[in-house]
C-alpha cells in the first residue's frame, strides 16, 4: 500500500487493498498505526536488493565508454505542514510583495540528492536530509556507492577541488560542467581561448587547504578541461579526470554530458507522474516511507519494463524510437502491486500480461529537439492542476 502512494483518500485506498485481498475492511487509521511499524529503511534495502542486483548482477547493462554512467542532482521536497516535519527538517522561507503589501512565511521542506544511473534507469543511493543541507555534501556521501567502473556527471553547481579530490580518493572518474569563476583555465577557455582539450594541474584555494590535509585529499591534482561548442555558438568546459584523449574523444563530451539531463527528467517523474510530494502521512516516517519507496518503485519499473522495451527496439518500421509509456507502465505496476508481490500466482504468466501492458501506447523518442523554457502563469498552473492533469494511478 505504501508503494501505491495512491493519490485517492487514505480510507478508499485501504478499502480498496482490503477487497483486493479478500479480507475485512480497516480503518485508515488503523492502517496508519500498523505502517509506522514499518521502517523505511526496509524499501532502500528492497531498491538495493531486488532492483541494483538484478540490474547489474550479469553485467549486462548499458554502459558509455565501458563506464557505468552515473549523474548526482538535488531537489526541494515540499513536506506537510506539521511541526513535528518542521523541526526534524526545516523549513524555506518565502515572501511575496503585492501592490501595498508584503506576504511573507515558511513551508517544511527537505532537500533530496541521488545518484542515479542515466542509461539503465536506477537510483544507486538517495538522500533525504535537512531543507538547508549542501548539495555538494550530499554529493560527496554518494561516492560510498560508487566503484572504479563508475562514470560521474554533474552540473556547474558542484564543481570545486574538493568534488575532484574526493571522486580520486574513492578512484571514481568524474566530469563537471565549470562555472566561469571555477578554474582560470577554464574562465580562458570559455572565452574561446586556447585548444579544446587541455591538460593542467590544479590546486586547492587557500580557504580549502586546511580542510583537504585534514581529510587527507591529495594537495595536487592533475585533470583535463574540454570545451565543446553548444547548438546555441556557446561553449561550455568540462573539468575532468578521464586524461586519455585517444580513449575519451573530446567530440564526444558534448554526447556525454547531455545523458546528465536524465537525472533531471527522473526529478520530473517522481514530482509529476508520481507525486511523492503528495505524502500519504503527516509525520516523519511517513514522508520517509513515501520517498524511498517511491525510489525504489522506479528501479522496480525500469526492471519490468526491460521485455517489454527490448522489443519495442526491436521494431524496425518506425521513424522514431518507441518507449514504453511511463504514465501506462506505473499505472500497470501499481494496480497490479499485490498480484506481484502479495499472491501466490504464478509470476511467468503475470509478467507476460504487465508486458503486454507496458506495451501500449509508447511515446516516441524525437532526437534534437530543443524548447524554450517559458514562464507559467499561476492562473495557466492552477488550470492545469484543476482540469487537465491525468493521474497514472
Amino acid at each position: 500500500m505504501v508503494m501505491r502512494n495512491s493519490v485517492k483518500s487514505l480510507q478508499n485506498a485501504a478499502n480498496e487493498a482490503m477487497l483486493t485481498l479478500g479480507i475485512m475492511p480497516v480503518t485508515a487509521s488503523a492502517y496508519c498505526q500498523a505502517r509506522y511499524k514499518l521502517k523505511h529503511t526496509a524499501f532502500m534495502a528492497l531498491n538495493k536488493s531486488a532492483v541494483q542486483r538484478a540490474m547489474y548482477e550479469g553485467g549486462e547493462y548499458q554502459k558509455f565508454w565501458g563506464f557505468r554512467l552515473l549523474a548526482v542532482d538535488g531537489s526541494k521536497i515540499r513536506l506537510p505542514d506539521k511541526q513535528a516535519i518542521s523541526d526534524e527538517f526545516g523549513v524555506m522561507r518565502w515572501k511575496k510583495k503585492g501592490k501595498d503589501t508584503e506576504i511573507e512565511g515558511e513551508i517544511p521542506t527537505a532537500t533530496a540528492s541521488v545518484l542515479y544511473d542515466v542509461l539503465n534507469s536506477v537510483a544507486i543511493d538517495a538522500l533525504l536530509a535537512k531543507a538547508k543541507s549542501n548539495e555538494v555534501d550530499l554529493a560527496v556521501e554518494h561516492l560510498a556507492h560508487t566503484t572504479s567502473e563508475d562514470l560521474l556527471i554533474e552540473d556547474r553547481g558542484y564543481v570545486s577541488y574538493e568534488m575532484l579530490a574526493q571522486a580520486n580518493y574513492v578512484n571514481c572518474q568524474i566530469v563537471i560542467r565549470c562555472s566561469a569563476a571555477s578554474f582560470s583555465v577554464a574562465r580562458k577557455m570559455l572565452k574561446g581561448e586556447g585548444k579544446d582539450s587541455q591538460i593542467a594541474t590544479i590546486v586547492p584555494c587557500k580557504n580549502q587547504r586546511a580542510k583537504m590535509e585534514k581529510l587527507g585529499l591529495p594537495m595536487t591534482l592533475t585533470v583535463r578541461f574540454v570545451r565543446v561548442l553548444l547548438d546555441t555558438g556557446e561553449y561550455e568546459v568540462l573539468v575532468t579526470s578521464l586524461l586519455d584523449e585517444k580513449h575519451y574523444p573530446t567530440e564526444e563530451f558534448k554526447t556525454l554530458y547531455w545523458y546528465r539531463w536524465g537525472i533531471e527528467t527522473f526529478y520530473g517523474l517522481i514530482k509529476t507522474r508520481l507525486e511523492v510530494e503528495n505524502f500519504t502521512g503527516n509525520n516523519v516516517e511517513a514522508v520517509r516511507q513515501d520517498f524511498f519507496s517511491t525510489i525504489f518503485l522506479t528501479g522496480l519499473e525500469s526492471i519490468l519494463t526491460d521485455v517489454a522495451q527490448a522489443k519495442l527496439n526491436a521494431k524496425q518500421d518506425n521513424k522514431h524510437r518507441q518507449i514504453v509509456n511511463r504514465s501506462v507502465s506505473f499505472n500497470a505496476i501499481k494496480n497490479k502491486a499485490f498480484d506481484l508481490l502479495a499472491s501466490k500466482m504464478a509470476t511467468e504468466p503475470l509478467l507476460e500480461q504487465l508486458t503486454a501492458l507496458f506495451m501500449t501506447s509508447p511515446t516516441l523518442e524525437r532526437k534534437g529537439r530543443n524548447f524554450e523554457r517559458k514562464k507559467t502563469s499561476a492562473s495557466k498552473k492552477l488550470d492545469f492542476y484543476k482540469r487537465r492533469k491525468k493521474h497514472c494511478f
